[in-house]
């Protein structure tokens, strides 16, 4: 089979492709031809050893995929060969055949493309599990998504609307605003970037016109940088602050004097840890989201298509911050 493999600490550019054996299902695993590989941010972070798990090389990125079943291990009954299914590797997605757990691998509609399977997981998952189970968000309720164009951004905006909350879409760029408005945001504003972002307490103030005096119920936030202390303090009374990543590139230091003041929670979504975790969970909550798609009110919105051969060519483009919605590797042989 064929693998674009880390072998070395790098970026997209020190990937390459290579013939490698096919790997074979263990007890509990499954073996998938995969058909489209969704690549997030953390693919990014992985291959430079920038993210909190440093697996050892070599590895192939890619943490979330579709195809069709091709062998089974022992105890596995829910899936056979023949089976189109999605699952979530964590690592190994890009490569021809992907060594996946049993358990987060589940069978898809027909109806769903295999393109629209491998970008379900990782973003609609852990959103879902931020606003469903942490948040509990509720009709009525305010959220503010930053990063409101990316595949996580994208995913609030959808899954906001379908709770019945007034979703507010924060973006660097107006295409983006454009691109969550058309999946459902009330309203949306461009923040600025890099040296015009200025500090926290000066975008704050832009945060807080656009969110309203009474303040914002639930932050969705996959960016940090300078831009949580402006949401922070843009959050209503008794409002949650859903921390998911950092896409910003830096983490921010929060004064702990803000959630006193505004009673509000922090708390932090970390999807693989949370499926590690509560895999029977994990599998209601991927039935939720599988109905969602099928009643039409959520859809992957995908960008752009790469070959397995330039992979490295997606993971750069994520890490740019190009990427509208997600970017999927497909693989046709």
């Amino acid at each position: 089979m064929k693998a674009l493999l880390s072998r070395q600490a790098g970026g997209p550019e020190t990937l390459t492709l290579e013939d490698v054996a096919d790997p074979a299902p263990g007890p509990g695993q499954v073996l998938i031809a995969m058909r489209a590989c969704g690549l997030n941010f953390p693919d990014a972070l992985l291959i430079r050893d920038l993210y909190q798990l440093r697996p050892p090389r070599p590895f192939s990125p890619g943490g979330e995929v579709a195809g069709i079943v091709v062998d089974v291990g022992r105890e596995v009954t829910h899936v056979r060969a023949g089976d189109r299914v999605l699952a979530m590797p964590g690592l190994g997605g890009l490569a021809t055949r992907v060594v996946a757990d049993a358990a987060m691998c589940v069978k898809i509609p027909a109806a769903m493309s295999f393109e629209h399977g491998a970008a379900l997981l990782v973003t609609y998952g852990t959103v879902h599990y931020g606003l469903s189970r942490r948040a509990r968000i509720r009709a009525g309720e305010s959220l503010l998504v930053l990063g409101a164009g990316g595949g996580i951004g994208l995913a609030a905006v959808e899954l906001g609307r379908a709770c019945g909350a007034r979703v507010i879409a924060a973006a660097s760029t107006q295409a983006k605003v454009d691109a969550a408005l058309a999946r459902g945001a009330s309203t949306g504003f461009v923040y600025p970037t890099g040296e015009a972002a200025g500090d926290g307490r000066q975008l704050a103030q832009l945060f807080k016109l656009h969110c309203g005096a009474q303040g914002v119920d639930v932050v969705c936030d996959p960016v940090g940088g300078v831009y949580a202390e402006a949401a922070l303090r843009s959050m209503a009374w008794g409002g949650r602050y859903l921390v998911i990543g950092f896409a910003a590139g830096d983490i921010p230091r929060i004064p702990l004097n803000l959630p006193l003041l505004k009673g509000c929670d922090i708390q932090g979504v970390l999807y693989g840890a949370h499926a590690q975790r509560d895999p029977a969970a994990v599998k209601v909550e991927i039935g939720e989201l599988l109905a969602l798609y099928a009643e039409g009110a959520i859809q992957p919105h995908i960008s752009a298509r790469f070959p397995l051969s330039q992979g490295g060519a997606a993971i750069a483009a994520i890490a740019s911050r190009q990427a509208l919605g997600k970017l999927v590797v497909v693989n046709e042989e």
